[in-house]
């Protein structure tokens, strides 16, 4: 089974060595994606989000399936 997640971010002031941070909203998780699509619509008529009508992302993900399986390092 396929979920659509549905985050909204949008920059930051930049903190003490200039760079920009993010800020990132997960809004909600839903069964496709036009539903997904239908609350960013709602979503761009409130406070906040209305004034970052591009920052909204979409990502499909698989029910029960492992994520980041060969782990990570930082760069």
């Amino acid at each position: 089974m396929k979920v659509y997640l549905l985050w909204q971010t949008h920059d930051l002031a930049a903190d003490a060595d200039d760079k920009p941070d993010e800020d990132a909203k997960l809004l909600g998780v839903y069964s496709s994606g036009l539903a997904a699509q239908a609350r960013i619509v709602r979503a761009r008529q409130l406070p906040g989000f209305r004034d970052s009508p591009d920052g909204f992302e979409v990502s499909e993900y698989t029910v029960d399936e492992d994520g980041w399986s060969e782990g990570y390092t930082t760069v």
